[in-house]
């Protein structure tokens, strides 16, 4: 029997006036922003619906509108009768987004918590110190080999953050090191090496403190068994134990994004058809590079809501 994941975006997918419509749509939106804002004690929604982009692209605003706008597309889709999926995967900050959909966090302590992860992150390594890079076409073992060779070189970070799909990964690490592989990045296969517009470098060893301090406040949260498997992003397993979901999430601050083995496995599980909840279309995009036959839904707003709708039902 086919399966259904819903699947769960990260940074880079937001824009100004993301979940307006779901806001028009949905006295159920506007209920969730009045939570969000309750458990910040600031306006979020005046943050990503009438903000600027710079002041969006702050990692610590970033997280918590990002979750916000999943979770009410999530939310959104169940009450007109989407199915619960069988499995979801987020990534990087979308796992959160995944674990408020399988009951795992309340939607309160997420908020809470990824607001904190955001400052934790931005807070780890001072600003200038850090940076991130995509490459493109690379062969990952010989890409490896070159982070860890510019590594000893420089006594420096760099290793791969993100395994994104077929040809795309991406790398994190200090800024010299990580400069020193885009102009080196052909040397393991590369078409082409791109800096991005982050302001630290994630999922990398240098987000340890990050990751120490993401742990006392984990300590402090209940976690319960999710009422659907999570597939991790640290190890592309299906999780569904809270202790070992809080792990996961502990070590993922620090760790590669194992995006495109995530989808495999899902895949494997004969999952057929993914749903992107949230704002963007960078998830679905991945996931068609992957596999060009999966069946690929989103939900951003009233045309896709209502077009993915239609394609679930039919077949649910």
């Amino acid at each position: 029997m086919m399966k259904t994941a819903y699947v769960f975006p990260g940074q880079g997918s937001q824009y100004i006036g993301m979940g307006a419509a779901f806001v028009e749509m949905d006295p159920l939106a506007r209920e969730l922003l009045d939570e969000a804002d309750a458990a910040l004690g600031f306006s979020l929604r005046r943050i990503f619906l009438e903000g600027s982009s710079d002041q969006l692209r702050l990692t610590y605003y970033t997280q918590p509108a990002i979750l916000t706008v999943s979770v009410m597309a999530y939310r959104m889709a169940i009450k007109a009768g989407f199915p619960v999926p069988d499995f979801a995967l987020g990534h990087s900050l979308g796992e959160y987004s995944a674990l408020v959909a399988a009951e795992v966090l309340d939607f309160p302590d997420a908020i809470r918590l990824v607001y904190l992860r955001g400052r934790f992150m931005d807070e780890a390594v001072p600003s200038g110190i850090g940076a991130m890079a995509a490459v493109l076409g690379a062969d990952l073992q010989a890409l490896s080999a070159l982070c860890s060779e510019i590594a000893r070189e420089l006594s420096e970070v760099v290793e791969i953050a993100n395994e994104n799909c077929p040809g795309q990964v991406v790398v994190s690490g200090h800024k010299a090191a990580v400069s020193r592989l885009v102009e080196r990045a052909k040397e393991a296969g590369a078409k082409r090496a791109i800096p991005l517009e982050v302001s630290g470098p994630f999922h990398s060893s240098l987000m340890a403190p990050a990751a120490v301090r993401l742990a006392e406040e984990l300590a402090k949260i209940e976690l319960r068994k999710a009422a659907f498997p999570i597939v991790a992003n640290v190890s592309a397993e299906p999780l569904s134990d809270p202790s070992a979901i809080r792990s996961a999430l502990i070590a993922q601050i620090e760790k590669p994004v194992l995006f495109e083995a995530g989808i495999r496995q899902l895949l494997r599980q004969n999952v057929q058809t993914f749903v992107e909840m949230g704002p963007g279309s960078v998830l679905s995009g991945l996931i068609k590079k992957i596999d060009r036959q999966a069946i690929v839904q989103r939900v951003e707003d009233q045309g896709t809501f209502a077009q993915a709708k239609a394609a679930i039902l039919e077949v649910s």
